[in-house]
């Protein structure tokens, strides 16, 4: 369910702008700045015991011991110069990692994990330990990530962390990078609303093919690629380091991640930040239901955006005729691909990631007026191979987890039939959405039953964030989560509807107050229920910015 291209939960990703959430793309966008925000009540409780992990702990799964360094002095590790794209984050430390393929078999088949490292600069005695951070996906690469969170947080707290990025499993720089169809993206790609019974056939027939490619491939490696097979390498990391226990800091699909991390190793959580939960009760047929109503609120928004903005945009002074100029162009696309490369699938690629960050507002909504006012296809393209490209390695990870973690319905008739029911009034993502999970319903790895049951018990305080317009991870299934981490406290982001509310652009001061403050000392929101602290949300764009 997580974000896809670059997205987090599909599989993404997010406010670290469109920056991290996932999944960390580069917006061209600079906002003005914004008023500082102020939490609603009386702020963290900085001395609570909650979020010290002073209290007992529940003891690990495997029976290892819960005490220990908290800061890395043993490390197995061995650190090289980082290069590509990582390097150019300005991040100096890489290294590799080998961990098993199959953890009921340590000592057979070994993998390898990328990590790189933000060291902690604050004296040795302030230090507080590894900070493991992940953007979500599944498939997300976690490498950049490092940098972007040692930029995003205070100073003085990101000082005292050893920040650390992971690729996991079968993931951009890690050994396998799993790819089961390198041209499965090239486009334009067949319409994913379809037009008859033949043509949903060819549909079923590309996602069945993606399937056996997967298999062909890396039928070796899709048993094992599970949320809680990267878990136990998470737990490899935290052994590599040296150290008892992680903090971690986590966006979207990352969240399950964590919470699966944290039902596996309670004793080993020091300190969690989940920002924008997934809902593990509905992992993941059910997740991706939700995600279909929630990306349809989040794109009406954007159409009521455009038509304040009618004099700016000339493409219509409500919501409704601006959704209907996104359809009008849709149709003309699917006659005449821009580029040769860009189809009404490319087009809903690329406003879906409008619904992830509403900072991408002017320019997605200046594309659509360019190319149907003046036929220009530039601000197109540009804004398709910024936010609407795939990347197969990702949604090759996606589905691998995806499929893996659990059953799906293996009847692609019901496939349809919840397809139909939710265009009916929820079009934009319902069909897109279907197609983009179908290689599930034909996946050689059948998943259990049901999901892993989430467990809070033996846990320290964990903050959680979380907008109540977020659609990627909609705000009842994140506050389901909640009520599994009896230890969790949530900040609630009032109309926040951007997927990741950490770092947005312009910044929630009221959200950064809540999140330095815990990483810093532990200190967690003090009101009772399910909502515990509320801040205001930033607010929406304007033309140009």
């Amino acid at each position: 369910m997580p974000r896809r291209g670059g997205r987090a939960v599909r599989g993404s990703a997010a406010a670290l702008t469109v920056g991290v959430a996932a999944l960390i793309t580069v917006t061209a966008c600079t906002s003005p700045g914004s008023t500082a925000a102020t939490p609603s009540n009386t702020g963290p409780d900085t001395g609570s015991s909650a979020g010290l992990n002073t209290g007992p702990s529940a003891p690990a799964t495997d029976g290892a011991p819960d005490t220990g360094p908290i800061v890395p002095t043993d490390s197995t590790l061995h650190w090289h110069s980082c290069s590509g794209l990582t390097a150019q984050t300005g991040i100096r430390d890489c290294t590799m990692l080998s961990v098993p393929l199959d953890y009921a078999d340590p000592g057979g088949r070994h993998i390898s994990l990328a990590l790189d490292m933000v060291p902690a600069t604050a004296p040795l005695s302030q230090q507080q330990g590894i900070l493991l951070v992940n953007p979500g996906g599944p498939g997300g690469s976690g490498l950049t990530l490092a940098a972007e969170v040692a930029e995003g947080l205070s100073p003085g707290v990101a000082a005292d962390y050893d920040i650390v990025g992971f690729d996991p499993r079968g993931v951009g720089s890690s050994v396998p990078q799993l790819s089961c169809d390198p041209s499965f993206f090239s486009g334009p790609r067949p319409n994913y609303i379809p037009a008859s019974a033949a043509a949903e056939r060819a549909l079923i027939a590309r996602a069945t093919m993606y399937a056996n490619d997967c298999e062909q491939k890396f039928g070796w490696l899709l048993p094992y690629m599970t949320t809680e097979n990267v878990a136990r390498d998470l737990d490899s990391i935290r052994a590599a380091f040296g150290v008892a226990k992680i903090n971690y800091f986590a966006f979207s699909y990352g969240t399950y991640l964590g919470q699966v991390y944290a039902t596996l190793f309670p004793a080993r959580v020091r300190r969690m930040v989940l920002d924008s939960t997934v809902d593990p009760a509905g992992v993941w047929f059910a997740d991706n239901v939700d995600q279909d109503y929630a990306f349809q609120g989040r794109l009406n928004a954007f159409y009521a955006w455009v038509a304040q903005y009618d004099s700016t945009y000339n493409l219509g002074s409500t919501a409704a005729q601006v959704q209907a100029s996104y359809y009008r162009a849709r149709s003309q696309l699917l006659a005449h691909p821009a580029d040769r490369t860009i189809g009404p699938d490319e087009l809903d690629d690329t406003y879906l990631l409008g619904g992830y960050d509403d900072e991408l507002w002017p320019g997605l909504a200046q594309a659509l007026s360019s190319y149907l006012n003046s036929g220009s296809t530039t601000d197109l393209i540009g804004q398709y191979e910024s936010y609407g490209a795939q990347n197969e390695n990702e949604f090759a990870v996606y589905n691998a987890v995806e499929c893996a973690d659990v059953s799906w319905p293996r009847s692609f008739a019901y496939w349809t039939s919840e397809a139909e029911m939710v265009d009916k009034t929820a079009p934009f993502y319902a069909w897109g959405n279907t197609w983009y999970n179908a290689a599930c319903a034909f996946w050689p790895v059948y998943g259990p039953p049901k999901p892993l049951q989430i467990k809070g018990s033996g846990l320290p305080g964990i903050l959680m964030l979380q907008g109540t317009l977020d659609p990627a991870t909609p705000y009842a299934g994140a506050q389901d989560a909640h009520k599994l981490l009896p230890s969790a406290r949530m900040v609630v982001v009032e109309g926040g509807g951007n997927h990741g509310q950490s770092f947005e652009q312009p910044p929630n001061t009221c959200v950064q107050t809540y999140l330095n403050a815990y990483l810093a000392t532990g200190a967690l929101p003090r009101g009772a229920g399910l909502v515990n602290a509320t801040c205001p949300a930033t607010a929406d764009p304007t033309p140009g910015s």
